[in-house]
């Protein structure tokens, strides 16, 4: 009986663990996509950011609705659902790359980012709740190392795929003088995510059956506001909004995904600014993908044990503004190195932030928490502010210090909430004005 068990045990944290490597897999190909469809679709840079605001948005609309809709439908048919929808966003592409209409992308985007909100809001509960509690650590551990190496795989399969040869056939457009022979020129590149992504619809659809007729328990949501208790601070407070340190903690959350999308996306952009050809830019995200792994790693083996998760987030936050400070005044392969290395910065800024930004909360939580979730945001709107800055040369900003002033700010501002910003409101005297 025991054996059944464990067999059981080990068949749905496969598949957890599967669909959290979906998340990275998915999340991250846009590294791939933002120079592609720049190609394909003869984008400004400041356009082909638009990739990462279609898909981050959906974040933004879906957090608040997606636990109302769950308890509907349940975990698992929600999670189908979320898979479903991914999928629907995947064979969009297939008419987008025949007319090669930028905006049908990034509606084909903002499914995918839909379905993957509704996904992962259905699918974080399981880590805790398949397993012993004790191990639950472990587990979340075991789900951010398939999301962060699923990533870096989409990266170099995608970028292989997607970005082959891409130097010279940017030289063949150039030098096209007939329209005609240029149409013919960027239709076959737009063609090329046909097969992958028509082959991710059908692994999408796959999943959703093999959920469905798993034996995963069909859990509820937690524990709804309305059944949880008051706390010092939550007495006689009727709006998410009367606490401050939550609502920095959202306005946190928008500077971290920001920042990491900055670092993680747009890093071949940058790195083909410098001078880098196509063939080798293509790869850099995932290598900012391998320090973000590595800074995922360390933070489990730091905190709490050996430090606080709050210096770890303060020795984060000033490593990630030096770290861009390397970027704006080197060259070169040192240049990547320092954009690559700030995925390690940013590692911990999840994970440090989120919990600091829902203490306390009693039965304001899960408002809370999808407050927070809501502040994924960031990831949509920040990287086009920087194309807008540097393409429009605003204050004589160029590609370079336009990403220092919009990172350094990000990262001080992180630093101010793990300092100061999350105890504000927390005092059982203090009086939260609104």
């Amino acid at each position: 009986m025991a054996t059944a068990s464990n067999s059981n045990f080990r068949i749905q944290i496969t598949i957890i663990g599967v669909l959290f490597a979906v998340f990275g897999f998915v999340t991250w190909l846009n590294g791939t996509l933002i120079p592609f469809l720049k190609i394909a679709c003869q984008l400004t840079a400041q356009q082909s950011f638009y990739v990462a605001t279609a898909f981050f948005a959906a974040y933004f609309f879906l957090s608040m609705p997606s636990t109302f809709i769950l308890k509907k439908t349940g975990t698992k048919l929600g999670m189908a659902i979320g898979l479903l929808v991914m999928g629907v966003g995947c064979l969009i592409f297939i008419p987008a790359a025949q007319t090669r209409d930028f905006n049908l992308f990034l509606f084909g985007l903002f499914l995918q980012g839909t379905g993957l909100a509704l996904l992962q809001t259905a699918a974080n509960p399981y880590v805790s709740v398949i397993g012993p509690l004790e191990s639950a650590a472990s587990r979340i551990s075991i789900m951010g190392i398939c999301n962060k190496t699923a990533g870096i795989v989409a990266n170099l399969v995608f970028g292989a795929t997607l970005l082959s040869n891409s130097e010279a056939l940017e030289k063949q457009i150039a030098e096209a003088t007939d329209p005609s022979v240029k149409n013919l020129i960027l239709n076959d590149i737009a063609s090329r995510v046909v097969t992958p992504y028509t082959l991710m619809a059908a692994f999408l659809g796959i999943i959703a059956i093999i959920i469905m007729r798993s034996s995963l328990p069909d859990i509820g949501q937690q524990t709804s506001d309305n059944e949880q208790g008051d706390t010092e601070i939550t007495v006689g407070k009727t709006s998410i909004f009367q606490f401050p340190h939550t609502v920095l903690g959202a306005l946190a959350i928008f500077m971290y995904v920001g920042a990491e999308v900055m670092a993680g996306d747009l890093i071949g952009v940058y790195g083909k600014m410098l001078g880098f050809s196509p063939d080798q830019s293509k790869y850099f995200t995932s290598f900012g993908l391998i320090g973000l792994l590595i800074g995922y790693v360390l933070s489990i083996v730091l905190i709490p044990k050996f430090v606080k998760q709050e210096t770890w987030l303060f020795v984060c936050g000033v490593l990630g503004i030096f770290l861009a400070l390397g970027s704006y005044l080197t060259e070169g392969v040192t240049a990547v190195t320092c954009l690559a290395a700030l995925g390690f910065s940013n590692a911990v800024m999840w994970p440090a932030i989120f919990p600091l930004g829902i203490q306390k909360l009693g039965r304001f939580t899960n408002t809370g928490s999808a407050l927070l979730v809501m502040g994924i945001v960031g990831g949509a709107i920040i990287p086009p502010l920087y194309g807008y800055l540097y393409e429009n040369n605003i204050a004589g900003l160029d590609f370079r210090s336009a990403f220092l002033l919009i990172m350094a700010i990000c990262y001080a501002y992180i630093l101010w909430y793990g300092m100061t910003g999350h105890k504000i409101g927390l005092a059982k005297s203090e009086t939260v004005k609104i």
